[in-house]
């Protein structure tokens, strides 16, 4: 066993590569007020996490769309304009589609330098396009087919107010135009998750309701040797385009699996996958959860560090004095002749941003289409509300080059103001954090008692006058990201103020302490934790020594 674990992570180590974004779905029925939820955690160093938003409306033949590649701005080429597009936010669109991805790379052989159509201008151009899921998931393979896929293997998650699916996607290597795919509906009482790691394996070549598939998916495998078996139907798009490897089960189905845990009995029994002693035991693609969730339940998953498994970050000498559930990067590192691996939770500090999506067909769209949105990791931060209806985005949202980008900070920007937050709490966090959460829970708790009143206001103005509501919503949005903003900045006072030089200033009813002659009482003088302090005295022996 000893052997195989070791040869697993030299494995890990060969095959190590950005392991970005988290993908968190729960269908209509499995959720307590029967909306379609999804969320999305944008991860990637460097990224500055700014809203998109595409105003959509009729366009004239011969009108063409540019294409730049997501990751790098990098020019691809261009195609003809839709007739007609739709309003985009984020990642909804006017018709509370949502789509977001995560990345798993594939079999490197199989990337397509010559394609057009790289994986987020086919999230965007989806969402452009698309009123439901299927047809969006019509579009955007439509789109590889006839410009080609730039990018590496990718799932997508694939919603509107009634369902959800995951498709994979991978393309088929330089010269050969198009891609393969298989795309899964999510059973509307079940939830799911995808991480970095191709999820589908085998699925029901006749169930057309439920899954849609490439018409060549069997074919192309087989003919390039990665799938050898005498029946179709034993065909596995995860073993044949994205082999399963230690690191793509540690780094990557970890995260599902945290997400299921919380949600799904007898989550234990795949401990032995995800600790990689079994990696012929399958996770699969969704489960039914033990009780119904809500949107909070979706924010909170995407907050998770495997706290209270085996997985817990906080758990050894890497927490710091403090108990930090995050690492430096990479995700690897080496001691004389041997190589460790790190954790890769949910939350990290690279996100760029973070998305929860609510789609509800028991409202107008205008009104049913929520983008909970936050800049920066999701632990870190507050969700704050925009409507999938709004005319403008939030100016703290934007990306303003040379005022408030990747390389110009502006106390105006929402990630330039909580990465400030989170950079000081990071290595503090066990003394800093619950003041940041009950901050965090504070704002998300005012706008989740605002919802039902908000809508309810909504709707009857919608009936009267849909543009009014729109308005409506537009100012409610930026007023509630304003809220979080004003919030935020009141945070990173209080913090400095009260964790200046390493002490805590005491607190009385809210306030800072005061002696009787009107200064601020003596701080408290916390030091390390005891278990810390023993730590360094083992491993200083006698040098310290009080004499």
């Amino acid at each position: 066993m000893k052997k195989s674990i070791t040869l697993l992570l030299f494995a890990l180590v060969l095959s190590v590569r950005a392991f970005a974004c988290t993908n968190l779905i729960v269908g209509k029925k499995a959720s307590v007020d029967g909306s379609v939820i999804v969320s999305y955690n944008a991860d990637s160093y460097g990224m500055y996490g700014n809203l998109y938003r595409h105003v959509g409306g009729k366009h004239q033949a011969g009108e063409m769309r540019k294409i730049y590649e997501w990751d790098t701005n990098k020019y691809l080429g261009e195609i003809p304009q839709a007739p007609v597009t739709y309003n985009v936010v984020g990642q909804m669109n006017e018709h509370q589609v949502s789509i977001c991805e995560t990345t798993f790379g594939g079999r490197e052989e199989l990337a397509d330098s010559t394609g057009l159509i790289d994986y987020g201008s086919l999230i965007y151009i989806g969402l452009e396009r698309s009123r439901t899921a299927r047809e969006a998931i019509q579009i955007m393979t439509d789109l590889v087919s006839q410009y080609g896929y730039y990018s590496e293997g990718e799932t997508f998650t694939i919603a509107d107010k009634n369902e959800v699916w995951v498709m994979e996607m991978v393309g088929k290597g330089p010269g050969s135009k198009g891609a393969v795919w298989v795309a899964v509906r999510i059973p509307d009482d079940c939830i799911s998750a995808h991480a970095n790691q191709s999820r589908i394996t085998r699925f029901d070549m006749k169930d057309k309701q439920n899954v849609l598939y490439a018409a060549d998916v069997v074919k192309f495998a087989r003919e390039k040797g990665y799938f050898t078996g005498k029946k179709d139907s034993d065909f596995s798009f995860r073993d044949a385009f994205n082999p399963l490897e230690f690191s793509g089960i540690r780094y990557c189905d970890a995260r599902a699996w945290s997400f299921f845990r919380k949600h799904v009995d007898g989550m234990d029994r795949y401990l032995p996958y995800i600790n990689g002693e079994d990696l012929k035991m399958e996770m699969p693609l969704y489960f039914k959860p033990n009780h119904l969730l809500s949107v909070q339940d979706v924010k909170n998953g995407m907050r998770d560090h495997y706290e209270g498994t085996a997985l817990d970050m906080q758990q050894d000498l890497g927490a710091g004095p403090y108990n930090m559930p995050y690492r430096p990067s990479p995700l690897s590192f080496k001691v004389d002749d041997k190589t460790y691996y790190t954790e890769r939770p949910t939350s990290t500090q690279q996100t760029g941003f973070s998305f929860v999506g609510q789609m509800r067909s028991f409202l107008p769209d205008a009104v049913g289409g929520v983008v909970w949105w936050t800049n920066d990791d999701a632990n870190m931060t507050a969700y704050t509300p925009i409507y999938c209806s709004v005319t403008s985005v939030p100016e703290c949202y934007e990306r303003i080059p040379g005022k408030q980008d990747e390389l110009t900070f502006s106390w105006e920007s929402a990630y330039w103001l909580c990465n400030t937050v989170s950079n000081i709490v990071y290595p503090y966090y066990e003394k800093m954090y619950p003041d940041l959460r009950a901050a965090q829970t504070e704002l998300e708790e005012n706008y989740q008692k605002e919802q039902e009143a908000m809508e309810n206001a909504a709707k009857l103005v919608y009936e009267k006058n849909p543009v009014d509501a729109v308005a409506l919503l537009t100012k409610y949005s930026t007023s509630a990201a304003d809220r979080m903003m004003k919030r935020w900045d009141r945070l990173f006072k209080y913090l400095v103020v009260k964790h200046n030089d390493m002490v805590v200033k005491p607190e009385e009813n809210g306030q800072f302490k005061k002696t009787k002659y009107g200064l601020g009482a003596n701080p408290v003088r916390p030091s390390y934790p005891n278990r810390y302090w023993q730590e360094v005295a083992k491993q200083t022996g006698d040098k310290y020594l009080m004499k």
